[in-house]
């Protein structure tokens, strides 16, 4: 038997073994499996930065002063 088929017959057996739990049970293993990721899952910080040149190929060739006055005159 390869490892996808046992990990996938282990994981039918815990949802029907979870089921089977009475609500506050299930509940409390929510609980305790959301505390358990959250240390586990990368928390990596993101900078303002990242987003730095993104779209630039959108604008090239457009005179950005030309482009806020065209916007100006639009809104009267």
């Amino acid at each position: 038997m390869n490892r996808a088929k046992i990990i996938s017959v282990n994981y039918r057996e815990y949802i029907k073994g979870i089921k089977q739990l009475k609500v506050e049970d299930q509940l409390r293993l929510l609980e305790i499996m959301a505390g358990h990721l959250g240390k586990v899952v990368s928390k990596k910080k993101h900078s303002i930065m990242e987003l730095e040149g993104l779209g630039a190929e959108i604008w090239k060739g457009i005179d950005a002063q030309a482009y806020v006055n065209k916007e100006r005159e639009s809104w009267h």
